[in-house]
Order: C-alpha cells, then structure tokens, then sequence
C-alpha cells in the first residue's frame, strides 16, 4: 500500500496448484479453521516462530551462565569479607578478655588458656582461635598438635598492630585476623589469631549453583512453553486464513477505505504522505502527485500543516480548508502499525459548525447572565456592586462599560432629583486607554434627544449600532464624541437601572474596533445584567441606609465624653462592626464619695433593634446607678427589667425580638481604699496591668446573661495599686472567626504588657494589634488607669454613740478644713455635719464613723449600723423635728444615702470656690429648735 493512492487493481498471485483460491472448481474438503493444531512445518528454522524459539533459548542460557559467574564471585567475595570481619571479633573478645592477659603473665599459660580457647572458637563460629606468646609460638589451639609450633606472618602483630589477611600456608590456607595482646603498660605480651579456612567459604555458593541451573530449566521450559502458546495464538487471530483468504481481506478493506465520507491521510515518521483516500483528495484538494511528497509541499494551510508535522495527537480541532472547517483528529501509528508515522482524519463540519456558533453563542450569554448573578451583589456597598457589574461584562459583552448613579443613591436616600444628573462610579475597560470621562465626575444630560435620555425616558434600553451615524449622541458634546470615535468605539448600548419602579442610575456598554456591533440580541442580555444589578444597588442603597440610621442612633446613645472625676484616668475606642451596628456599649458613672462606676456591655445581634435595646439598656444602669447599690444589686435589678421587656416582647404577638443573651460587666472603683467590686451577667472578666506590665484575669463569678433569670448575681473583689490599668472590654475584640478567644487573650496581654503606657496608648495599641481591618463584631473598650487619694485629703473619725460627743467633732472637722484652706465652707460643712451626726445617733445604731473627703468637691460622710434611711420632708409649723435633711439639702450641693455591708453611709457634697449664703429664716428656725 506504500506509495500508493489506492489498491493496486491486480489480483494476487494464484496458488501454485494453478487454481484460484475462490474457485468453485476446487476439490471439497474441509476449510482450515481458526483453532487448528499446530504442524511440524511450524517448527522450520525458516519460521519465524522457530527463529523467536531460538533466540530465546540463547538469551536464557547466556543470562543463566551470567549468573551463575556473577553468584559464585559476590558469594566467594562476601564470604572472604564475612570471614574477616567474624574472625577480627572473635580475636579482639578473646585477646581484651581480662583472663587473657593474666594466664599470658602466669608461668604456664597454656593450661589456662586452651580451655578458654577451644570453649571460644566453638561459641564463636569460627575455624580455629590460636594464642600465641609475643615471639609468635603457639601457647594454645584449637588443634592441641600445634601447641609449641611457632605461627608464621604475625610480625606485625609482635608490634602492636591489628590486622587481617588471606594467609597461605601450614597447616592451612584461611582468613584470619591477628590481635596484640596488651599489658596495662601498652606492652605486647602476646598474639590473638583467630580465623576461618578457605575450603570453608565456597560452601554456601556450592549450595546456590543447583539453584541457578534449575532455575534456568524453568526458565527454558517457560520460553518453550510460551512460544508455543504465543504461535497457537497468532493462527487462532488470523482464524487460519491463508494467502488468497489475506488477499480478499485486504480487497474489503480498501474498498471500505476509499468508500467512506470521511478524509484519511497516512503519513510516514519524516511528514511524507504514504496514502490519501478518495476524500481526503476532495476535501484538501490534493494534487495528482501527492504520494511521497512532504505534508508543506501539500499546499495545506499553515496552521493544519503544522500539525500534521508536529505528530502530535489532535481530537476534533477546527480547521479552515478553503470554504471548509474541517474537524481533524490525529493519532500516532507506532502503538498499531510497524513503522512509525501518523493517520490523519478529516470531517467536513462547515454548516454544523455555523449551528454550533449560534448555540455557542447562547450558552456564553447563559453563562454570563450565570456569572452575574452569582458575582453581582456579593457586598452590601452600592459603589462595590456597580464595579462588580462593570467586572462581569467585560470583555464578555462589552469591551468598555460605565454605570453612573444619583447622588442620592449614593448616600443611601430615596431616589429623588434630576434625572440627567448622574456621578460615574464605575469604569471597566479592556484597553489600557480610553476617552470616557474618570470614576467620580459629574455625568449631565444636556440634549433632550440623546441615547442616554432617550432610555430614561422610556424605561428601557436604547441601542446605538454605528454611533459615526449617531447625530444626537455627537450633538450633546461635538469634541468629546470625536474623541471617542478616534478611540475606535464605535457601538453603545444604554441601559436604565430600575428598581421598584424607580431610575437609580444608568449603564452604558461600548463596543471598539475589532469587535462586531451590537445586535438586538445583546440587548437583551444587557438590560437582564442591568436589572440584576438594580436591584442589588437598591438593597446595598437600603442597606446604607439603616446602617446609618443604626450607627447614628447607637452613636447618639453611647456617651460622648467621659466625665470629669479624680480616680481613674479614662480612655475609651467603639468599633461599629462591617455587617452592621451591634449592641456594644459602655459607661462611665461618678458616684459619690468620688469612687466610679464602669460599666461595659453587648447585647446579641445587629441593627436597629440591637441599637435600641441597647439604649435602653444603658438608661436602666444610669438610673440603677443613681441608687448607689452594690453591683451584684445593680445587676440584678437589671435583671428584672430584662425579664419584663422579654415578657412584654412574648405578649405582642411575637413583634419584635428578645434581650435575653445581653451580657453586662459593672464595676465600682473606691480611690480612697483602692478597692473595686465587680459583677458581671455572662460577660468576659476584665483585663488587669499592675503598675510592673504584669497582665492578669482575674477569677471573678460568672452569672448568666441578662434575661435568663433565677440565678442571683454575685461581685469580686479588687484591691488595685495606684497606677494599674482595667481594661474592660467586648468579645468582639478577643473573639474572632480566624482566631479562638484563648488567642485573642494571649494577643491581648502582648500588646498591654508595657508598664509606661498610657490608657490612650492602651487603646491604640489594642486597636492596631487585636483587630482587622473589617471586624466582624462591634468592639467597646473601656481602659482605666487607678490614681489613689493623697491620705492629707482624707479626714476620719470614729464617733462615740453619744449626743455629746457631736460638738467634738464638728470641732475637729472645723480644725481639718482650716488646714484645707476652707474656712469659707466652715459653717455650712458644721451644719451639715451636725444635722446628720445627730440623726445617726438619735436614730441609728453603732458604730458611727464620721469621713470627709478633698477633691473637686468637699464630702462629708457619716456612717451608722442601721438599714433605715432617712428621707427629706418639709415640716410643718407644729412638728417639733423633720428640718435637719431639710437645711442639708439647702446647703449642700448634692446628698443621699448608699448602704454598706454593715449599715448606711449619708453624704452631702459642696462645692469648693463659692461659699453657700444660708438663708437666715432657715437659720433662725434651726436656732430656734
């Protein structure tokens, strides 16, 4: 078939006997089957068969021989090394034997030494262990008859050195080692010779050999086996057919090859063309003489004819063919034929190929309006979302694409304004230039009748085919239109983005040189991306929205300054979270007797409601706090009022959502004593840095979170030297989903650990190491530095339960404020003084405690151990008491009353500066009683 476009028309040779071989003139007989016996003609050295048989015969016998030599030199040359290495042990264990020595230094060694000697060649393996004296005569061995001769070769050994060798010589030829023995004085006084004859080592090799030649008849007996089986199976494939039934196949076979709408090529190794079919002819237009020819010379086109050379195994690769595509497939010859080449197939798909451009059109705007939906939208942020449309239609659908929205949309708000008012917040081109105005720039409509104005007008989308012909586009700006046309763009389509019946803004597709028009089929695939991405714009617009009217109102409920108050110094950080505003909140509450109360708390969720709830929140703990109880108390109140809002919620027809799983830390500071009482409702513990940089969290009681009710709360103690930090925070500082909040702890303490920083650099520090850029949780932080009262600010008596002792100490009082510098309060704070001394002894218990405090203010406290609290009321003309509150009240800026432990405490605090004028009716009254 070589060199040959087709068959050659000739019949084959006819049998020798004259006949055809499908004459029907032939003798009957039976036909050669598939499966018939092999004959002895198979076996001719003529054969092939036979000729394969051989040849593996020789191979087998040559591998055999090779093995055999390779097994008996590596057996004789690991054994001679197994020999050497066995003998060198045995000789160095006997001759570093401690008794080796000692029967070397007796008098008569070779009682001593034979027994050892013939008890270690026995344990040790090894032929024979001889001792030697230093002058190399025998002293014991194995073999007795030798004691008394003298060894040769064991100089070197007299001298100190250790060695092995291949000795040849009496009584026989070995391998041995030869061992010094040493005196602790490094002396030699005797040899060690231990060692294995050579007729020994060949043992192990004598037992392979047998092996190796049975192997070897296996193996022949397998080779013999094989070909056979290989020649059986050879007949039974060609199904016993003989030249003239071979001849007949090939005669179909080329009929079918040369019948068949397909193209095939057969080329050789070098690209020269062995055979083209009658189709392969047609569809290349193959010249006349193409057989042997080398597939460049074909006049093929570049690309086809670069495969057909390259050999390289194509499947259903597309190529032109003059008016034709051409879906080609190329495999190698080498697996099925015997000389390597390559077949080439060739399948005309000129108009399947035109449907499939149509589908394939189709299923890449599928495609696209798949990847819009799943890419548009993907944030909540209207500038993030009108890029993402941008990013999905270039270059799928345009080559350049703009969106511009209302201002309005911008900041969130309804809709509203000129509609031929626009910002460009979104560009995406797929060159690197282009004409079109920046991201940022005001978009205005001028012409009534452009393209842009037009789709506004109309709701829906304009197509712009040639905009060279576009008279209305150009009108609105001459220049900047030439501009654009000089860029190369040249097709525009406009679309309105509509939302719930109502334009946000617009977007323009544009085509460039190089790319088709748009059609009428784009169009609808442009206002499909324009819808979807409206309405992500308007819930991102939404979105803004009520984040804003969030964060406004939660940054209207959070304070926003610390007050003024001398015991801590204060910092503060609120991080509203990026998914929304949460229910973060703190405080900062003077109480009186100059301590403070902080407060840090977060209710579960984000939005509107979390916001609210939160306010509320805060509220009940100022109006809690105006009490003065204990923190444990204050929780608890809270608490109920927790339980109350939850039971109101239940009640409305389930509007609205639960507070329970609120969480609150409140904690009282005292700088006078230094103390500090905490409590907190499923809140985190507080971090503490003692004045070294040492960072603690303290084991305070956990109680459950607000709401969940029949738990009663319970408070820590503190005692904090001047200069420690609180710092009371939120989870979402600590807690991350990147990170668990044994990490967050961890990278807490490491960022406050510094004994120098200040509460403002306490929070920078926190702020810049604990949380991402976008933090997933709002965080509040509240950080306190303690700052204790100077001891000269402080005055405290004890006061004995007596009426009379009360002149005693208004005196001592008097004498405190005189070294204060404040005799201008001298009066009013002796009045005061007296009016509440004398209530707690007229009216309280033991024992009674008199305090009066210097700061920005002047308190005085007195303190009893009753529970009953007085309360203020005006006395009428006949009641003979009820005035002294009455006049406190009058002289002292703010009073009332806290309950301790083991009583009350009623305080009253003056202003400093400013000295009270007591009004004299009052004066004369309290006189008078």
């Amino acid at each position: 078939m070589v060199g040959r476009s087709r068959r050659s028309r000739s019949r084959a040779a006819p049998p020798s006997n004259g006949r055809r071989a499908g004459d029907a003139s032939r003798p009957p007989g039976p036909r050669r089957s598939a499966g018939r016996r092999l004959t002895p003609s198979s076996w001719n050295l003529g054969t092939v068969a036979a000729q394969v048989f051989l040849l593996q015969v020789v191979v087998v016998l040559v591998l055999v021989a090779a093995a055999a030599t390779a097994l008996v030199l590596q057996g004789r040359y690991d054994g001679e090394n197994s020999a050497r290495v066995r003998s060198l042990a045995a000789a160095e264990a006997f001759a570093h034997a401690p008794g080796t020595m000692r029967a070397l230094q007796s008098p008569h060694p070779t009682p001593l030494l034979q027994p050892a000697t013939v008890e270690a060649q026995v344990g040790s393996g090894v032929d024979f262990i001889t001792v030697l004296n230093k002058d190399g005569v025998r002293l014991s061995d194995t073999q007795p008859r030798l004691i008394g001769t003298k060894s040769q070769g064991v100089e070197r050994a007299a001298a100190g050195e250790t060695f092995t060798e291949r000795f040849h010589g009496a009584p026989s030829d070995a391998v041995r080692a030869v061992v010094p023995v040493l005196d602790p004085s490094r002396r030699v006084i005797g040899i060690v010779s231990a060692g294995i004859q050579v007729e020994n080592l060949g043992r192990l090799v004598d037992k392979q050999v047998p092996m190796v030649l049975g192997s070897a008849a296996l193996a022949l007996t397998l080779a013999t086996g094989g070909t056979a089986l290989v020649t059986r199976r050879l007949r039974r494939q060609t199904h016993g057919l003989g030249p003239a039934e071979m001849t007949r196949m090939y005669e179909h076979h080329d009929a079918v090859l040369h019948a068949v709408r397909e193209g095939v090529l057969i080329l050789d190794g070098d690209g020269r063309l062995l055979l083209a079919n009658d189709e392969a002819r047609r569809l290349l237009s193959l010249p006349e003489d193409a057989d042997r020819r080398h597939v460049n010379e074909l006049g093929l086109a570049p690309g086809l004819a670069r495969v057909l050379e390259s050999g390289e195994a194509t499947s259903d690769e597309v190529f032109p063919a003059g008016d034709r595509l051409l879906a080609v497939n190329t495999r190698r010859t080498a697996p099925y034929g015997g000389t390597p080449g390559l077949v080439a197939s060739f399948r005309d798909t000129t108009e399947l190929r035109a449907l499939s451009g149509r589908a394939e059109v189709a299923r890449g705007r599928l495609t696209l309006l798949y990847e819009a939906g799943v890419r548009i939208g993907t944030t909540l942020d209207v500038r993030r979302t009108a890029q993402e449309l941008a990013d999905v239609a270039v270059p799928e659908l345009a080559d350049v694409v703009t969106v511009e929205l209302l201002d309005t949309v911008l900041h969130g708000e309804e809709p509203t304004g000129a509609m031929n008012r626009m910002r460009r917040i979104a560009l995406r081109s797929s060159q690197e230039t282009h004409p079109l105005q920046p991201v940022g720039d005001l978009i205005q409509f001028v012409v009534a009748d452009t393209p842009m104005v037009a789709a506004l007008r109309r709701g829906k989308a304009v197509l712009v085919p040639d905009l060279h012909t576009a008279e209305d586009w150009r009108a609105q700006d001459p220049d900047g239109a030439r501009r654009v046309l000089d860029s190369g763009v040249h097709s525009l389509i406009t679309v309105p983005l509509r939302a719930r019946e109502v334009v946000l803004g617009m977007v323009n597709f544009w085509r460039v040189a190089g790319t088709p028009r748009f059609e009428e089929e784009d169009v609808a695939v442009a206002e499909e991306l324009g819808a979807r991405a409206a309405v992500a714009i308007d819930n991102a617009r939404r979105y803004s929205r009520e984040h804003a009217m969030a964060v406004t109102l939660q940054r209207s409920l959070l304070p926003r300054d610390l007050p003024d108050q001398d015991a801590l110094e204060m910092a503060w950080r609120y991080l509203p979270a990026q998914s929304g505003v949460g229910g973060d909140w703190f405080d900062v509450i003077p109480l009186p007797g100059f301590r403070v109360a902080l407060v840090v708390g977060d209710v579960v969720g984000h939005g509107l409601h979390a916001a609210v709830t939160m306010g509320r929140l805060r509220t009940a703990v100022l109006n809690f706090s105006s009490l003065d109880l204990p923190p444990d108390e204050l929780l608890g109140h809270l608490d109920e009022m927790v339980t109350r809002l939850d039971t109101q919620t239940e009640d409305s027809d389930g509007e609205g959502s639960l507070v329970t799983g609120a969480t609150c830390l409140y904690a009282i500071y005292d700088p006078v004593s230094g103390h500090c009482a905490l409590s907190r409702a499923g809140h985190g513990v507080p971090a503490v840095v003692d004045p070294l940089g040492r960072v603690t969290y303290p084991d305070l009681p956990l109680s459950p979170p607000l709401g969940v009710g029949g738990h009663p709360f319970e408070s820590g103690e503190l005692d904090l030297p001047e200069g420690s930090r609180l710092i009371l925070f939120t989870d979402g500082l600590v807690e991350d989903r990147r990170r668990d909040i044994d990490e967050g702890l961890e990278r807490l303490a490491s960022a406050v650990a510094h004994p120098d920083q200040t509460p403002e650099e306490t929070c920078r520090a926190l702020m810049e190491t604990m949380l991402p850029e976008h933090p997933s949780d709002d965080v509040a932080l509240l950080v306190a530095r303690t700052r204790l009262f100077d001891p000269s600010c402080v005055g405290a008596w004890d006061v004995p339960f007596d009426v009379m002792a009360v002149p005693r100490v208004r005196t001592e009082v008097s004498r405190q404020l005189r070294e204060w510098g404040l005799e201008e309060s001298s009066f009013a704070t002796e009045l005061i003084l007296s009016e509440l001394l004398t209530n707690a002894i007229r009216y309280g218990a033991p024992p009674v405690r008199v305090r009066v405090l210097l700061g920005r203010t002047l308190v005085c406290e007195v303190s009893d151990g009753s529970n009953t609290s007085p309360r203020l009321r005006r006395a009428a003309t006949t009641d003979e008491g009820g005035r002294g509150l009455f006049l406190v009240s009058q002289f002292a800026e703010r009073w009332g009353t806290r309950y301790v432990a083991n009583g009350k405490v009623i305080w009253a605090e003056q202003s400093l500066g400013r000295a009270p004028e007591p009004d004299p009716s009052l004066l004369l009254d309290e006189m008078a009683w």
